[in-house]
């Protein structure tokens, strides 16, 4: 287990310990936000490698992000331990699947399913590793985060930060889970056929990191994949906002603490 994967293990123990009456449970949640702050710094040569920028640039609005929920979690504010409890919960689901066999289960099965969609669709292609996918020479490894499963704990975290009833759970837990996982099966798909067909050669200045072909899923996967996730994302959580009205209630507020911090800091520096 490398340095991240041990953030990402203390941020989930610190948040799981948040949902722990006690005391000191807002600094469980400031160190645990502290965690995920350092993961994301931690991944940004990662991402520099593949020429994705929007986790560098997420990373750097990440500061600004923790030095108000800590201010807040500490003043032991309602909006930030709502909003701390919806990672918590997210860890909740989403650590089985990091930190056990289950989630090279989940692997190998998203690799079945979007290995027979791209077969069905006329594209042929063989597994050449449990994980990998390959078609015209170019090969495509199925990791953790191919699966939706961190999106998946994310959307269920968000829909568990204020209280529901059980209908509210039960709406919102078939909204999420189908709805995300057989979406991302659909862009793995079409990120595979894209890349192996080389449908998008362009601006390889940009686009380009040395390897033959890359610029294809530069596009196909770091720039309209993730354009139609995050579009999808907002959907869900408008569609969420509908079946769960506090959720609503709870962003109008978190937006106006944050975006109220941001212009006080502002305001005192002119």
């Amino acid at each position: 287990m490398g340095m991240k994967e041990y953030l990402v293990l203390v941020s989930c123990i610190l948040f799981l310990a948040f949902l722990i009456p006690s005391k000191t449970r807002n600094w469980f949640a400031v160190f645990g936000w502290t965690a995920m702050v350092l993961f994301l710094f931690a991944e940004v040569p990662y991402y520099f490698s593949i020429n994705n920028y929007l986790y560098p640039t997420l990373a750097i609005l990440s500061v600004p992000f923790l030095l108000i929920t800590a201010k807040y979690l500490v003043l032991g504010d309602t909006r930030v331990e709502q909003l701390s409890r919806a990672a918590a919960v997210a860890f909740l689901v989403y650590a089985p699947f990091a930190f056990t066999p289950l989630g090279d289960w989940l692997i190998s099965i998203v690799v079945g399913q979007t290995l027979w969609l791209v077969n069905m669709l006329g594209y042929d292609a063989v597994l050449t590793a449990w994980n990998m996918v390959i078609r015209n020479g170019f090969r495509v490894e199925i990791i953790l985060a191919c699966t939706g499963i961190q999106a998946i704990a994310i959307m269920l975290g968000v829909a568990a930060a204020v209280p529901t009833t059980s209908r509210q759970k039960i709406l919102a837990f078939l909204l999420i889970v189908p709805t995300i996982y057989t979406l991302n099966l659909i862009r793995n798909t079409a990120v595979i056929i894209a890349y192996t067909g080389q449908w998008f050669p362009y601006l390889p200045g940009i686009a380009g990191n040395g390897e033959y072909g890359y610029e294809s899923f530069f596009w196909a996967h770091n720039v309209i994949a993730e354009l139609l996730a995050l579009m999808l994302l907002v959907g869900i959580a408008y569609a969420l906002f509908r079946v769960i009205p506090g959720l609503a209630d709870l962003a109008a507020d978190l937006y106006s603490l944050y975006s109220g911090e941001v212009r006080r800091v502002f305001r005192r520096d002119r």
